[in-house]
């Protein structure tokens, strides 16, 4: 009932600026996906008007334009950045008026992270309004606003992990002025409702965790549930439940594999381990350790039965795909394993093009291509086995990140130098502007990733908003620290509050029946 009053609001709100509003609001509450044909028309009508994305109406509102040239760029559009030309001077300066419009300055700000390589206007709206709300929130006029500009700053809304930020628009929307109680009330019931099935996709993986006896092994990280959490801020929509359960696999595999080449194995195993890999054949395990082979055949029987799936749903044989993903990615640990025991120290970009490999965003892009995709095609398969940009880019985000996150802990237990280490060692930076520098080179990557969006290719949409989604990701998990170490409480934070609490659930805001949900008992 609820879903078939939003769609009533989408089809009768005419006023252009009414439209954006709800589409961004349906998008922040994590509800867009309900009415993806609904907002497609939407945007297209108003793209095809006021000159193809321009000024919404007649107007030359901050807000706005801002807010029209972000959702359209977002959804594929192409729409120049000199629609922010009109707020300029003659001099070429923002107008100074434009300061005080706290609101404005938000949206375009936001609307700066949509940029692509070499769009100069973009980089200028993001020093300007970055400067003023950075002065203007400190003034804390408007309590709510100055809180959804505090965490924009730290984090744009276009690098945010969609469903953490979902859970937490939740609440900023309930206390905000505006607040529709029909959109609060869908926002809230859908959480809790997608929330159920997590729950239930966790438990079915959690079986398979425990009868692989993986979780045993004294040297490796028992992870599972951080893994499961990373398939959530993936793709969260429940329709996706073999995806989700899938990845997880994948990514336990992927954590436990990691650790053998990190920490355990010494390298003459290591290099079996690989050959075995490669071969990929059981009877290349006979001269690895027991440790080892109880990992091989946790990996070969996992994706064999993967690619078993989809033979009998697609027709596709798809195991020699997966094979080299694995591979690829396994060579990738044993030269990183080479280079620590040797003590060499790689140049920044010979480090990146081996650890893009080894952060396993490939590996891990690959299998939810085949997850997530119905029909597969074999122009797609062809294109994925050389690795396109838009997966070596989102890889490179996950790597970087990553890197900031964890590199001084990993360097301390004893690990390969990571980014910040090879480019202070090759330049003589501080490691203060080091850490700069691959900040500064995560925003160069998510402008590739802008223009690799809308690139023409045979991966759909869909799959290549899942992989904007892995860098999304990363920089949440590893915006605090290493968001899979022991302990770390922003990630039992995002556990509790995406997994395992509920919503309260308020008819609406004018004191109706109050109803909740108990908390979910959760057993793994």
């Amino acid at each position: 009932m609820l879903k078939a009053q939003v769609r009533m609001m989408l089809h009768n709100v005419v006023d252009p600026l009414e439209q954006l509003e709800l589409i961004d609001i349906l998008q922040r509450l994590g509800l867009s996906y309900h009415f993806e044909g609904e907002i497609k028309r939407i945007l297209q009508d108003l793209y095809n008007i006021n000159d193809h994305g321009g000024d919404v109406g007649k107007t030359k509102d901050l807000y706005a334009t801002a807010l029209k040239f972000r959702l359209l760029r977002q959804h594929g559009y192409n729409v120049s950045q000199e629609v922010f030309n009109h707020f300029k001077d003659e001099r070429g300066n923002f107008k100074a008026c434009l300061c005080e419009d706290m609101k404005g300055m938000l949206s375009l700000y936001e609307a700066s992270f949509l940029s692509i390589e070499g769009e100069n206007i973009l980089e200028e709206t993001r020093d300007f309004s970055t400067k003023h709300l950075e002065e203007n929130v400190k003034q804390n006029k408007d309590q709510n606003l100055s809180t959804i500009v505090s965490h924009s700053l730290e984090l744009p809304l276009h690098w945010r992990m969609p469903r953490l930020e979902s859970r937490w628009f939740i609440d900023v929307y309930r206390r905000g002025e505006g607040m529709n109680p029909i959109l609060l009330e869908l926002a809230e019931l859908d959480f809790n409702m997608v929330q159920a099935t997590h729950q239930e996709d966790l438990k079915q993986v959690s079986r398979w965790w425990k009868s692989t006896g993986l979780g045993e092994l004294n040297f490796a990280r028992d992870r599972l549930v951080e893994n499961f959490l990373w398939t959530v801020g993936v793709i969260f929509q429940p329709q996706f439940a073999y995806a989700r359960t899938m990845l997880t696999k994948v990514m336990a595999l992927i954590t436990t594999i990691d650790d053998v080449y990190d920490l355990y194995g010494t390298l003459d195993e290591l290099e079996l381990f690989t050959d075995a890999v490669e071969r990929w054949d059981i009877n290349a395990t006979n001269q690895l350790p027991d440790y080892m082979k109880i990992c091989f055949f946790a990996l070969h029987n996992s994706v064999n039965e993967m690619a078993f799936d989809t033979l009998k749903e697609q027709g596709f044989h798809i195991i020699g795909n997966l094979k080299k993903v694995w591979a690829d990615m396994c060579r990738s640990y044993l030269l990183e394993a080479k280079w620590y025991h040797s003590g060499y120290t790689p140049s920044l970009q010979e480090y990146i093009e081996n650890a893009c490999i080894s952060i396993a965003g490939p590996n891990m892009l690959v299998h939810t291509y085949f997850f997530v995709t119905n029909p597969i095609t074999r122009e797609a398969l062809d294109y994925l086995e050389e690795y396109p940009n838009i997966i070596r880019w989102s890889s490179m985000t996950i790597r970087l990140a990553d890197d900031l996150g964890t590199s001084t802990d990993e360097l301390e237990r004893g690990d390969v130098p990571k980014s910040i280490q090879c480019y202070m060692n090759e330049t003589g930076a501080s490691e203060e502007d080091a850490c700069k520098y691959i900040r500064n080179l995560i925003g160069a990557t998510w402008m590739k990733m802008n223009e690799d969006r809308v690139a023409s290719s045979p991966l759909s949409q869909a799959f290549i908003e899942i992989a904007l989604n892995y860098g999304r990701m990363a920089q949440c998990m590893y915006q605090h620290g290493d968001g899979h170490g022991v302990g770390n409480h922003e990630t039992k934070d995002y556990i509790s509050s995406l997994l395992i609490q509920s919503i309260p659930l308020y008819k609406d805001q004018r004191g109706d029946q109050l109803l909740m949900y108990k908390d979910a008992d959760l057993h793994f």
